[in-house]
């Protein structure tokens, strides 16, 4: 049967562990399905008792009656296991696993998972958990879920709808939400993505007609390349999808990691990958409850420059605090037709003028977006400000508003329209810096697979890419004879050394063969390499990295030594082509020299691009053997770009 109909709309459902207490959690969904008017019938299963909650029941899920589309399992043990069995053997589509026990409690968790998960695919059952709170559809009317927030006694069923690899984090925006007046379409609690995961729930709500805006809480990325084609099909569907993933700290890494059993990756690298496939990422959890009016119907902006926003205010400190936040965020704010920062109509405002302002600065094509910020009146007096808000006429840009006050029938006013209203300076700003950075989805170049020069010399691998690297040639002891033209640099060859200028094994401008031989000895090593000192305008660095999470992207940055220390670079999903190396290489401010700052000389820009296109095509080498590459530094010229040192890590 139809998948998406099992998952949020089934006809009948089995409540496998059903408590009699109703003071229990495993008693919560048969009331919640019956609180919230689920027309479906319900079959509690419970071994020691012939009634629950006034609903038959069963003492297993083989003695239940026919007609079960969807199972949801509360009770531990080997339970789990037999619950499956007995789904495979009545044609039951779709298990929801709440017991835990599974990857999050280590490696014979994981080992159970793996086993369930392969299990459930031999019998045909999909899985959604383990750890999972369950499902809700609130234009459905079905709550087939543990989560508390569904005492609430009438959530706003609406056209947004959450994926969340935490399952109390959906009561969070739910009730949050609310508070707004923002309704909601369907809620899923991912669990331990044993088999469902957040890309494939992204592919039924972009075909879904309810869903208008999809929000996802993550705590990892399990399947980049699903969740990618999945963001890729609700961008074709004219839905954003809008991420709030925990890991921006080293912290949070390991928090996250705790939690879920799951490996965390690099949080640039996410970024990067959010940005490849049209994700929109916010930073506050208050962005990721309010955001979805300012998205919804709309496409990402291309503007090619900083984004301008026109803030029209009844409070001037109001409108500062927000203006200080969205100039953090690199966007400015006009009046046009002033000078002014701002269109401050505090003293002069009135229905008639505020509305007239908005609706000029709506159609003026001196901003981007529009932003109401209103004060005390939007509580006591919202027919001063925020009815004209609601009557301004439809625009291609969005039109948001931050109120100052505490005012929920005006926040639930503005949501009822359709329009963005934020709580705090710090979400507003969030938000409007989270839509100036959305991105279409982005194609990859077509390239044909690469073969790599054989072996693991990390300076013949780059050159097999296509990268220009130094003259060099490997020299023995104690002749040290080369055929490389002098001054040359000396560096050693040790096994294990990845950065030879920290262990001291990097002696430049040697002169002639006498002072090679001499220096020479003092290097660890019957060998060194001797190659030609090269020269340029500036250094970079080129990287390539295998991510854990995200798969294969791209680095190009300010190089040499302090290219740790100073964390100036651009970074993108690999492979990237030469236009888009330049557009990164443009995002880095080490380089900005190379394009002629303040009249110095011009560098090579191309060449450097073509380095890091070269250097992305790893991902394309068949079975992804390498973990990582570096060039550092690459050599920037007048002409041309070469590398004069590399770094390989194959994958074990």
């Amino acid at each position: 049967m139809n998948l998406a109909q099992a998952l949020f709309a089934p006809r009948a459902v089995a409540l496998i562990g059903a408590s009699g207490d109703a003071r229990k959690n495993t008693a919560r969904p048969q009331r919640y399905l019956k609180k919230h008017g689920y027309a479906g019938r319900v079959v509690p299963i419970n071994p020691t008792r012939g009634e629950v909650l006034g609903e038959r029941a069963y003492p297993s899920l083989a003695a239940a009656p026919e007609g079960i589309e969807h199972a949801f399992v509360m009770a531990g043990g080997e339970a789990v296991e037999q619950a499956l069995e007995d789904c495979g053997a009545r044609g039951i589509p779709v298990m929801s696993v709440y017991s835990d026990g599974f990857a999050e409690a280590g490696e014979a968790g994981a080992a159970r998972q793996a086993k369930l998960a392969a299990r459930a695919k031999v019998l045909g059952v999909r899985l959604l958990g383990p750890n999972s709170m369950g499902v809700v559809n609130l234009p459905g009317r079905m709550a087939l879920t543990v989560n508390a927030v569904l005492e609430m006694e009438a959530p706003p069923a609406g056209w947004i709808s959450i994926v969340s690899q935490s399952g109390t984090m959906l009561g969070t925006v739910l009730s949050r939400g609310a508070a707004r007046g923002l309704g909601f379409a369907k809620l899923v609690s991912l669990g331990n993505e044993a088999d469902l995961g957040a890309g494939e729930m992204v592919e039924l709500l972009a075909a879904d007609a309810d869903t208008r805006v999809i929000l996802l809480f993550l705590e990892t990325v399990r399947d980049a390349p699903r969740l990618a084609a999945a963001a890729r099909a609700a961008h074709a569907a004219g839905k954003p999808v809008v991420a709030y993933k925990l890991g921006r700290s080293a912290l949070g890494e390991r928090l996250a990691r705790s939690h879920t059993g799951a490996m965390a990756g690099s949080d640039k690298a996410v970024d990067a990958f959010f940005r490849d496939c049209g994700i929109v990422r916010v930073d506050m959890l208050e962005t990721l409850v309010e955001i979805a009016p300012l998205l919804a119907g709309r496409k990402p902006p291309q503007l090619g420059r900083a984004p301008r926003v026109a803030v029209v205010t009844t409070t001037g400190g109001g409108a500062a605090s927000v203006v200080d936040r969205l100039g953090l965020a690199g966007i400015e704010t006009v009046a046009p037709g002033s000078d002014a920062p701002i269109i401050d109509l505090t003293m002069a405002a009135t229905p008639q003028k505020y509305a007239a302002t908005l609706d000029a600065l709506l159609a003026a094509p001196e901003c981007d977006a529009v932003l109401a910020t209103v004060g005390s009146s939007a509580q006591f007096h919202p027919q001063l400000a925020v009815e004209p808000i609601l009557a301004a006429k439809p625009a291609a840009k969005p039109l948001a508003a931050f109120f100052t006050p505490h005012a929920e029938r005006s926040l639930q006013l503005l949501a009822k329209a359709g329009i963005a209203a934020f709580r705090t300076p710090e979400a507003c700003a969030d938000a409007f810096a989270a839509y100036f950075a959305w991105r279409a989805p982005r194609s990859a170049p077509q390239s044909a697979p690469v073969a790599l020069a054989p072996g693991k010399d990390a300076l013949a691998v780059v050159a097999s890419l296509g990268i220009e690297v130094a003259q060099c040639e490997v020299a023995r002891a104690p002749e040290y004879a080369h055929g490389v033209p002098y001054p040359v640099a000396v560096k050693i060859r040790v096994p294990g050394v990845e950065h030879k200028t920290e262990a001291g094994g990097v002696i430049l401008g040697v002169r002639d063969r006498e002072e090679l031989v001499q220096k020479a000895r003092n290097l660890p090593g019957a060998e060194v390499l001797v190659q030609k000192m090269e020269s340029g305008l500036a250094e970079a660095i080129v990287g390539y990295r295998d991510d854990p999470l995200v798969g294969p992207v791209v680095l190009v940055g300010a190089g040499g030594v302090l290219a740790e220390l100073y964390q100036d670079y651009a970074l993108r999903v690999a492979p990237v082509s030469v236009a888009e190396a330049e557009e990164m290489i443009g995002e880095v401010k080490g380089l900005t020299l190379l394009r002629g700052y303040r009249k110095l000389p011009r560098g090579d820009v191309r060449a450097l691009a073509q380095a890091v296109a070269a250097m992305s095509r790893l991902a394309l080498v068949p079975g992804r053997p390498v973990a990582e590459a570096e060039c550092n530094p690459v050599i920037v010229k007048a002409q041309g770009a070469v590398a004069v040192d590399a770094l390989l890590v194959m994958k074990e």
